[in-house]
């Protein structure tokens, strides 16, 4: 791993993961460094389940990424300052198919050591394990406005990610 970045255990991070995620932003990335492609999310969350610390992420099946996280064991979750918004917004809002994203200007790609994919821009990398997928199923949605947000019927995936290392830029 790049010497830039220190490794962390999960528990040490500093910043508030609900900040993270749901207002700077993470880029989920899955592949290979010969062959991979990430996206922008807003949602997910991290925590402890099954004694582990996790990550759960939720991609829609016509993302490119899905393709990607569906055929890897391993996944990154990076999170950026604030100058790289622009890239994660391109991340998030242009398919892989459309746009070879392992080109943008910008992002330096880094392989871990367990052949994952994260960015040597990042401020934490969280990579993840797999261990844990299903399907959004709306007939277990509670409050029914929650509807609302698949109008194209189009159900998340979520996947659990157990980090097994976390890195934080020194």
């Amino acid at each position: 791993m790049d010497d830039t970045f220190k490794q962390i255990h999960p528990e040490n991070i500093h910043d508030n993961v609900f900040k993270l995620i749901g207002k700077d932003w993470m880029l989920i990335t899955a592949g290979t460094s010969d062959h991979y492609n990430m996206m922008t999310a807003s949602w997910g969350t991290a925590g402890i389940l099954w004694r582990k610390p996790i990550v759960i992420t939720f991609i829609r099946p016509q993302r490119y990424t899905f393709e990607f996280m569906e055929k890897h064991a391993f996944f990154t979750v990076s999170f950026f300052e604030g100058k790289y918004r622009e890239i994660l917004n391109i991340c998030g809002t242009t398919s892989g198919r459309d746009l070879n994203k392992m080109t943008i200007e910008g992002l330096e790609p880094l392989e871990t050591t367990n052949g994952a994919v994260g960015f040597s821009e990042a401020k934490l990398m969280l990579e993840c394990r797999k261990i844990y997928f299903d399907d959004i199923d709306p007939t277990f949605f509670q409050i029914f406005d929650i509807e609302k947000v698949y109008p194209a019927k189009d159900y998340h995936r979520f996947y659990i990610g157990e980090i097994i290392q976390a890195w934080e830029k020194r």
